[in-house]
């Protein structure tokens, strides 16, 4: 009886989820062959039937029909990528392989795609750089660096652990800031409820009082007037007012500058510099281990930062190491890289492993820029709080102290 292949998703010893193929005669051999490797199955199919039943649903899963991948469906492509090729299978059958695992019908197509190019003599990297969109410069050259070495496998799982610690990080911030959001959004209604809806009620009772008003229910009343009156144009001059700034920031010069506030911003400013040195740090490593020349990692992992200003930094690195300097000495000069980073490739290009230690300074920097963000979080509840409760209680105060005085003057 001939083998049939397997793609299956299984925990492994320590709990990690990892997803691969495996050969065997039946289902069931194949379930008891990865047990025996102390692998938990979750998931198991045969890879021939599922790619059939793709092509039944025009190449998409129900699942996935028209859906854009998101980034952990990128962060997953590229896991399932690392671990079949880790695997030892042929770079055509992981993608057939990952093709049939695929939920998202974007990525499905991509890989079957793929697959037609690289049995066509096409290199895997070039295929899926044929889909910018998706897959940036640096994830393409940092394939196609892996597929030079002959550590595909290895550099991909690199890859796909960059990827994952972006995912983890986002969704771990877009988690914690749903409280503030739904806090703030209640704050904000509240504020334009009283503002445009209690107090022009109250106006009339408190104009025959006129200049006997106290200068705060002044001040208030003659703000909610010009809200009242004037939303539209408001309305308006707010949407524009949004427009222009993304379209400055759309900019060469307005992105600098949006970068250069972002790193230099108070509370926030260290958190965000920490995070684009952990991505520069983690991607260059990742990039040198994989065998890129290290002028062009340079200029990919300056790339793969986000940040202009920090561009411009690794530019000049890249260019003062052209010159015959060393990195680190190059990072000193530039300006704008923290001693951690520079001291940790000095050391590196020392001992001739300046991977390891630019992956050391990356998982510092995360374990900073975690606290950090868990500090900032922490920090906005209560602003929040104390803000609404500042501006409820001026309203309430200069409601209150003219119905006061009145009381008083009848006594």
């Amino acid at each position: 009886m001939a083998q049939q292949t397997f793609a299956y998703t299984a925990l492994d010893a320590s709990g990690a989820r990892r997803s691969g193929a495996v050969e065997a005669d039946s289902r069931e051999a194949a379930v008891a062959r990865l047990a025996s490797e102390g692998r938990f199955v979750l998931e198991i199919g045969e890879a021939a039937r599922s790619r059939a039943a793709g092509r039944g649903t025009g190449g998409q899963t129900a699942a996935g029909r028209g859906r854009q991948p998101s980034r952990q469906d990128l962060a997953l492509f590229t896991r399932r990528l690392a671990d079949l090729a880790s695997a030892g299978l042929p770079l055509d059958r992981v993608l057939q392989v990952v093709a049939d695992q695929s939920e998202s019908g974007v990525l499905k197509r991509i890989s079957e795609e793929a697959l037609g190019d690289v049995r066509g003599g096409m290199p895997i990297s070039q295929a899926l750089a044929k889909h910018p969109r998706y897959f940036n410069s640096v994830f393409t050259q940092t394939l196609r660096a892996g597929e030079a070495s002959g550590q595909f496998g290895e550099v991909a799982s690199r890859l796909a652990d960059t990827q994952e610690k972006e995912v983890t990080r986002r969704g771990q911030v877009v988690s914690a800031l749903v409280y503030p959001c739904v806090l703030a959004s209640t704050s904000l209604g509240v504020i334009v409820f009283l503002i445009t809806f209690v107090l022009p009620r109250l106006s009339g009772v408190f104009a025959e009082m006129g200049d006997d008003l106290p200068l705060t229910t002044r001040a208030l009343l003659g703000s909610s007037a010009f809200v009242t009156q004037n939303w539209p144009v408001l309305v308006i001059a707010l949407v524009g007012a949004v427009v222009g700034l993304r379209a400055w920031f759309a900019t060469p010069a307005g992105a600098e500058a949006r970068d250069r506030f972002l790193l230099n911003a108070p509370i926030i400013g260290p958190v965000v510099q920490k995070a684009t040195v952990s991505r520069f740090a983690r991607v260059l490593g990742t990039l040198v281990y994989g065998g890129v020349p290290i002028l062009e990692a340079l200029e990919i992992a300056g790339l793969s930062a986000s940040n202009r200003v920090f561009l411009k930094g690794a530019q000049a690195v890249e260019s003062e190491v052209r010159a015959g300097r060393s990195i680190a000495e190059a990072m000193r000069d530039a300006g704008g890289f923290p001693p951690v980073l520079t001291h940790m490739v000095g050391v590196g290009e020392e001992i001739g492993d300046l991977p390891k230690m630019l992956g050391r300074v990356a998982d510092s920097l995360d374990f900073e820029v975690d606290t950090g963000i868990r500090r900032l979080v922490a920090l906005v509840e209560p602003t929040i709080v104390l803000s609404m409760g500042t501006v409820v209680g001026f309203v309430v105060l200069s409601v209150l102290l003219p119905i006061y005085q009145a009381q008083n003057l009848v006594k």
